[in-house]
């Protein structure tokens, strides 16, 4: 197979050379309204093309690459006191597979526990290219099925106005569950 960026023979979808040259995470943070503090890994407009393939057969591919450049060492160098557990926003599969779950999956660690469907939209509205005022007239109505009274990091691939994770944060909180922060691959707004 060739690498997705320079066309080289690679058995990964993207070749090493090309993932240290190109996928070395640029953390940016971002605060929400609510005080919440979203970091993303990469710009937006350096991995887009990238992101979209979780609609197409080599998506899982591409994720798990990414999220082993960026969540995988994002967790392997995070300390905590106590068990925090991962909560990928809205686990849908779609293609055969979950993208937030791919990416949740590689904060496992001694710190961080990772668990999956357990906040899920009930309105599954497709948000990509719409503007504020439609987001904010179809909200995604979570649904929250896991413990109370815990920490959580929340997963998402892109953040663009913040309303996703916003709401996925309220839900939280009617529960109990203290939101350390959000990890996302990318932070749509920080696009030039």
């Amino acid at each position: 197979m060739r690498c997705l960026l320079c066309e080289c023979l690679s058995l990964p979808i993207i070749c090493k050379k090309c993932q240290d040259i190109f996928l070395k995470p640029t953390i940016t943070k971002r605060e929400l309204d609510n005080s919440l503090f979203v970091y993303s890994f990469y710009k937006y407009e350096n991995i887009k093309d990238l992101i979209f393939t979780k609609h197409t057969q080599i998506g899982h591919k591409v994720y798990k690459i990414l999220a082993q450049n960026s969540f995988l060492r994002f967790a392997q160098n995070f300390e905590n006191e106590s068990l925090v557990y991962s909560i990928g926003i809205d686990e849908h599969t779609r293609s055969d597979y979950s993208h937030v779950s791919i990416l949740s999956k590689a904060l496992k660690s001694k710190t961080i526990k990772p668990v999956f469907s357990k906040l899920i939209a009930q309105n599954r509205v497709n948000y990509s290219g719409q503007s504020l005022d439609f987001r904010l007239k179809n909200r995604r109505n979570f649904k929250y099925k896991y413990k109370q009274n815990i920490d959580v990091i929340l997963v998402d691939d892109i953040i663009t106005t913040g309303l996703t994770i916003t709401e996925a944060t309220m839900k939280l909180k009617e529960y109990g569950v203290n939101v350390m922060f959000a990890l996302t691959l990318a932070d749509a707004r920080s696009s030039s």
